[in-house]
């Protein structure tokens, strides 16, 4: 009777601990639900280690490299860098997924150049940003997928090359050995003994061995194996906005049956928790190899079908990134669909800058290349930034922070905030001509045909050297990204542009107005050029020497009559 009542209350304690498991699940359901759904439109608040965000670019290099067809252009790691992509990225970064990270990361990189993907894409935003209910389910399992940490799949992927051949062959050996160990244990007790005692120990050997190699890709196993689990599951969905994504899923998910069968025992092998049935199991798999047997197939099968794999990836995070610029839009106070059209044309209406905590829009409308005006803080860099950015978000996720925007398709290249390169020795004027250099050359290869038309943007042309040859070299560098090849917006000081591109270029410009030796900023852009010179009167505001102030006020008063530089 005693026997029975510990029997009952062991049973009952395991039942209530898969009870308290359950609930507990539930719970974290709910509130990851309640978070999702009052969440949306928010600024995003990820809870992923600085890790996850390690080797975004794994998926964007594969494609790249694998399928260049796909990418027919790429933003470079200046325009990247000059637009500050990383912090925008991070922005508009609501993906639930390692594969939704890495596909946001590849969207932003490779402008789309067809109307169909973006079409498509639009679709799809709007559907899953009207209908919460569908939207929150996915987002769940996106969930499941989960993430990997530090590593991407695609190295892992990579990396498999270097495992060459496997084969099960010395594992069945090791089997067979048993068998010829249990035969000799019958024939001599002694013989068989030691002939045990060596299998045994040879295979514990060489199980530790072979671990040890196969050992940290199990881990990309894993995600494979969530894969194929999660795009199983897709068959449940009836939503006529991804028939294509699920045919793709479930596709993919039939040609990789094989690799499940068998996955939890190598899976397993690398997530013990410690408790007694699971070190059991450890010395069964060190006696017997099942796990590394398994690993071998399972391996045969990932060489076999990293298409699939690929697939699997690639589907899951196009609609994690779908639902992620959905979110992106909600978030914002206003964006719009751009307008895409074949002539040279730039038109925003109220434009802004998404990092900016109480952004002031701007609006210009033009044919032609742009000059821009001004003096250091008035807004030139920032009207930059924005006016590259939504060219950017255009063609890349289909959206515009602004009211409206109207543009061509184009290749985008900038060279704005660049600086020495001190690991390859070149100065920043050597950066600066090797960075206008490339989209001269860019300009060239759309001249011919062989590319789509450039935009580019430039802040302050050749400003590592002097004035005469910076003026010089600055105007014949404009003059060649003058043609209908290419539509060119820069910013100077150098006012002589104005009047020696004044054919070529549209005028506009940002001003300060000092008051109460304060100075006021209003960040506005107007056409025309610039008309105050308030660098030296800045010198004043900031509490500089009364006769630093008046000496170079004279100085440059003597230059503007004359054109001669004198000394005072």
């Amino acid at each position: 009777m005693e026997y029975l009542v510990i029997l009952a209350v062991m049973v009952i304690g395991v039942a209530l601990f898969f009870i308290r498991g359950i609930v507990a699940e539930r719970r974290a359901k709910k509130a990851l639900i309640e978070k999702l759904r009052k969440g949306y439109g928010q600024p995003p608040k990820k809870d992923w280690k600085p890790e996850c965000y390690d080797n975004l670019d794994c998926y964007h290099v594969f494609h790249r490299e694998s399928a260049p067809e796909t990418v027919r252009h790429e933003i470079d790691d200046i325009t990247w860098n000059d637009l500050e992509m990383d912090r925008i990225f991070l922005r508009m970064d609501y993906t639930m997924s390692r594969a939704g990270v890495e596909y946001l990361y590849h969207t932003l990189r490779t402008p789309q150049f067809q109307d169909e993907p973006l079409h498509k894409m639009e679709e799809q935003i709007v559907w899953f940003m009207e209908h919460e209910e569908e939207r929150i389910r996915l987002q769940l399992m996106l969930k499941r997928l989960g993430r990997m940490e530090k590593y991407s799949l695609y190295q892992y992927l990579e990396q498999l090359d270097q495992l060459g051949k496997r084969s099960n062959k010395k594992h069945i050996l090791g089997l067979l050995f048993y068998l010829l160990s249990g035969f000799l244990f019958y024939m001599d007790t002694s013989l068989g003994l030691v002939a045990m005692m060596l299998t045994v120990a040879v295979n514990i050997g060489s199980y530790l061995e072979e671990k040890s190699v196969v050992e940290p890709y199990i881990s990309s196993f894993a995600y494979i194996l969530s894969l194929i689990k999660i795009s199983g599951s897709a068959k449940e969905l009836q939503w006529p906005v991804m028939e294509q994504e699920k045919k793709t899923l479930l596709t993919a998910c039939a040609k990789l049956k094989k690799f499940s069968r068998g996955s939890g025992i190598v899976i397993s092998a690398v997530s013990s928790t410690g408790n007694p049935a699971e070190l059991i199991f450890d010395y069964i798999r060190m006696l017997f190899h099942v796990d590394l047997i398994l690993f071998n197939r399972m391996y045969r099968e990932v060489m076999q079908h990293r298409h699939e794999i690929d697939n699997m990836f690639g589907t899951w995070g196009y609609l994690d990134t779908v639902i992620s610029i959905g979110a992106f839009r909600a978030s914002l106070p206003y964006w719009c669909v751009p307008e895409f059209t074949d002539r040279v044309r730039w038109q925003m209406d109220k434009g802004y800058h998404p990092l900016l905590a109480k952004p002031v829009n701007n609006s210009i409308k033009a044919d032609k290349s742009v000059l821009i005006t001004g003096s250091n803080a008035s807004g030139k860099s920032t009207f930059l930034k924005t006016t590259a950015l939504n060219a950017l978000l255009a063609q890349t996720i289909h959206t515009a922070v602004a009211e409206r925007l109207t543009m061509r398709k184009v290749r985008l290249y900038s060279s704005m905030a660049l600086r020495d390169d001190m690991e390859a020795g070149e100065s920043y004027y050597i950066v600066e001509i090797k960075a206008m250099k490339r989209i001269l050359d860019a300009v060239r290869l759309a001249e011919t045909g062989q590319q789509e038309p450039v935009l580019c943007f430039v802040d302050e042309v050749l400003r590592g050297t002097n004035t005469v040859e910076r003026i010089a070299a600055s105007t014949q560098i404009l003059k060649g990204l003058n043609t209908a090849a290419v539509q060119c917006f820069a910013a100077t000081h150098d006012i002589e542009l104005c009047d020696l591109l004044e054919q070529m270029y549209d005028n506009y410009h940002f001003e300060e107005e000092i008051r109460d030796k304060d100075v006021l900023f209003s960040y506005a852009l107007k056409e025309g050029r610039a008309v105050t010179r308030n660098a030296i009167r800045l010198l004043e505001v900031m509490g500089y020497e009364d006769n630093i102030v008046r000496q170079a006020e004279k100085q440059a008063e003597q230059f503007l009559e004359s054109g001669l530089w004198k000394g005072v």
